[in-house]
């Protein structure tokens, strides 16, 4: 801290916070986030009063709490969304499964049985759209087993995401139609009904970590979550989804990622948007 009371965050300060969000969550900060970092941090240095970033890491290494530790990960972590973002996913996500309610194949002995994945769900608009846009387009899905599991490492953003409640300004830009299911509340706000909100469960999950999730899926949501990791952690993360997502089930990624090289299995089959195209017995261990 300087004379002014600021904080002050030098060049190794700032590559020890690197290497431990990296190793804790897989991102890969660049050297223009210092001032990003500097900013979010600095609250939970006045919020433990701690003098500076050394006596900071040093409080999380011998006297933080989980608590702690998650609170310097929910404060490195973007959480961007809004609802319906991408459209062409969802109309594409509406297209497919159709074409699966079209085969009308039992998926399990229980009856027809569908799973979806939103890792990185953020403050929930992505698997809330997928439970609308579904539903409206596809009724016959109330019979079936039908289940969103939705996740991300910051858990502050899932906490709230299970709320269901939104405000009119995350809204915005949503035609008459797509604004029809939301239910007004006396506060202003909104919230997902509840026989769209049942649909999903929200869990905190760290990508990098054991993934506590059953599967098959037969699709995956995993929009602007690999950009912030480095080409090694990204190929990993794709080699994980493809052993839980389906044979000729979908990933969708977002505008600025794509696949790349040395991951098998996947085939592109629209914008930013794969098709799993090997066999499950023929796919190699993660």
């Amino acid at each position: 801290m300087n004379s002014d009371g600021e904080f002050v965050l030098s060049d190794a300060e700032f590559e020890k916070i690197k290497k431990r969000i990296y190793q804790i969550a897989g991102i890969s900060l660049s050297d223009a986030k210092k001032t990003l970092v500097l900013s979010r941090l600095a609250k939970l240095l006045r919020q433990n009063r701690l003098p500076g970033f050394n006596e900071y890491l040093d409080f999380l290494d011998t006297r933080g709490t989980h608590d702690d530790h998650q609170q310097f990960v929910n404060a490195l972590t973007t959480n961007l969304t809004r609802f319906y973002r991408e459209d062409h996913h969802f109309d594409h996500l509406c297209q497919s499964i159709g074409e699966l309610i079209a085969r009308d194949v039992p998926m399990s002995r229980g009856g027809k049985r569908l799973r979806l994945w939103s890792a990185g769900c953020s403050t929930g608009q992505e698997p809330y759209t997928m439970a609308m846009a579904l539903m409206a387009a596809h009724p016959v899905l109330k019979s079936w087993d039908f289940k969103i599991l939705a996740t991300d490492v910051d858990t502050e953003v899932v906490a709230r995401a299970a709320t269901g409640v939104y405000s009119e300004s995350e809204l915005a830009g949503l035609s008459k139609e797509r604004l029809a299911p939301f239910e007004p509340m006396s506060d202003g706000r909104v919230r997902i009904p509840q026989n769209l909100k049942s649909l999903v469960t929200f869990k905190p999950l760290n990508l990098l970590h054991e993934w506590p999730v059953k599967g098959p899926f037969d699709a995956i949501f995993c929009r602007n979550v690999t950009i912030y990791f480095d080409k090694p952690t990204q190929r990993n993360v794709f080699e994980r989804f493809h052993q839980v997502l389906k044979p000729g089930g979908h990933l969708y990624i977002g505008h600025s990622e794509n696949i790349g090289t040395g991951v098998t299995g996947f085939r592109s089959v629209g914008k930013t948007i794969y098709c799993n195209s090997v066999p499950q017995d023929k796919r190699a261990v993660a």
